[in-house]
């Protein structure tokens, strides 16, 4: 976790060093005191600059083809570092952003319009942190925008290794497989264990007439005993012959006869045996089932691959999982068959990125307040209502950064799902449509000022307080007078 951490930091050092640029920029652009339309220009090319960059990175990557891992990795790379100069383009915009809207502060109540004001009129201050916030936003948006991406190819690309809530234990020598079998059967007293063998040589099967990649199942056969087909076919039914194999498969074809090669690859032999076909328990799980007796026949011998437990007679949960995990221990792996599962480490990266831009507004505002007098009237009037005003001040200091932030990282975001998504395999499996989650995406960017300004006033309670009234004065004199 620490090296994928530092590879991470340092691949992406030039991303980082671009958005410091925006926190930079937006302060010495706001310690000027007014709006330089130079810069603004300077910084509307390099948002266009950057916008092009991923635009050019989606759209090279936008056909469902194989690529090349570097190559979509680099292009993965320029478009995060495109989102970088999208970021530092938009650095100018946000003291120009806090003055427009304090000018236009005019009929808003009066705790709100001071803050608002404080905040533009305080901009060499408060500019640089809103730029923190603008880019931790768009940053956990953006993450969150391609890591949904992500899982969406993910699940279209997922092959399940068994059949829903299948125990498969394997990576065991064939010298321990009676220890592993009794370790499982302690486990689960009573459920029967079935046993999937693997060839000790070469075998491809084949129609006769055909080639072998006309049948498109499985690259390699189900050998095993008559509790190995119930399980591939999930019906007791399915009939069993000891010189018979058995085409699992959902498509309507027969197949009397299979060829099965054996022997060195450059000098196989071929012998037919009869087939019949059946359908699976599962779609997805497809294949072609072999007695085990017929390889042995061959001269092939035979040792177990895969230990089974199926779930029509009990499916394994997460406890007994682990427990039988344990047992286990350096001696064969475990695995139960769940679907798909997500991954969910980017989360910890969208959390690290939204404590950042809270962060940022609250610091954004973190001064005492009475600096002016309307001000010192709010302090004196109520310290309810000059909590207000440093709530309001926090939460418009977050907006000005976080909206922003949230329209970069989501366009962002969805321009780098395509290289994201982009796919090594020579046959790939074509794109699913982005299910982003923009209406939670929206709600979290709106709950950002709401928590900031929450945060803000829990904070400087303590130190808004009312000034002390002047003594009055006495009506006696002093014995030195």
């Amino acid at each position: 976790m620490l090296e994928m951490i530092v590879v991470l930091t340092v691949v992406l050092s030039p991303a980082w060093l671009t958005m410091g640029g925006s926190v930079l920029w937006a302060a010495r652009t706001a310690r000027l005191g007014r709006t330089v339309r130079a810069r603004l220009l300077w910084g509307a090319a390099l948002a266009i600059i950057g916008l092009g960059v991923m635009a050019l990175c989606a759209w090279s990557t936008r056909e469902d083809v194989h690529y090349d891992d570097f190559g979509s990795s680099m292009v993965l790379l320029a478009g995060i570092i495109g989102g970088a100069v999208l970021l530092l383009g938009l650095g100018p915009f946000l003291p120009w952003l806090a003055g427009t809207l304090g000018r236009r502060a005019v009929r808003l109540p009066l705790p709100l319009r001071l803050a608002i004001r404080d905040v533009a009129g305080h901009r060499a201050r408060s500019a640089a942190w809103m730029a923190v916030t603008m880019c931790a936003t768009a940053v956990g948006v953006a993450v969150t925008v391609m890591a949904v991406a992500r899982a969406a190819q993910d699940r279209a690309e997922y092959e399940p290794r068994a059949r829903p809530g299948t125990l498969l234990v394997e990576h065991f020598s064939p010298e321990r497989a009676p220890a592993v079998r009794a370790a499982i059967q302690r486990q689960s007293p009573g459920v029967p264990v079935v046993q999937r063998d693997d060839p000790e040589g070469y075998v491809e099967l084949g129609v006769p007439g055909l080639s072998p990649l006309d049948i498109d199942i499985v690259t390699e056969p189900y050998i095993g005993g008559p509790d190995l087909l119930r399980y591939l076919t999930g019906s007791p039914a399915t009939p069993y012959r000891p010189d018979t194999a058995v085409v699992v498969t959902t498509r309507d074809v027969a197949y009397p006869e299979l060829e099965i090669g054996f022997g060195p690859p450059e000098d196989s032999t071929t012998r037919t045996i009869p087939a019949v076909t059946a359908r699976p328990a599962d779609s997805r799980i497809e294949g072609v089932f072999i007695p085990g007796g017929v390889v042995r026949d061959l001269g092939l011998a035979v040792e177990p691959q895969f230990l089974i437990v199926d779930p029509a007679f009990h499916r394994t949960s997460v406890p007994e999982q682990e427990r039988l995990g344990e047992r286990l221990d350096g001696t064969a792996t475990v695995y139960v068959e769940r679907g798909f599962q997500p991954s969910t480490g980017w989360r910890a990266a969208v959390a690290i990125a939204a404590l950042v831009a809270v962060g940022g507004a609250v610091a954004a505002t973190g001064r005492r307040i009475g600096a002016t007098r309307p001000q010192r009237v709010l302090l004196r009037t109520s310290a309810a209502r000059a909590r207000l005003f440093v709530a309001c001040r926090a939460g418009f200091g977050a907006a000005c950064g976080g909206l922003p932030g949230a329209v970069a990282g989501g366009i962002g975001g969805w321009l780098l799902a395509w290289p994201m998504t982009a796919s090594s395999d020579w046959e790939p499996v074509p794109r699913p449509p982005f299910d982003i989650p923009w209406p939670a995406i929206a709600a979290c960017v709106a709950a950002l000022p709401i928590l900031a300004a929450v945060i803000a006033a829990a904070i400087w309670a303590g130190r808004v307080s009312r000034p002390a009234a002047p003594a009055a004065p006495s009506r006696h004199p002093s014995p030195a007078a």
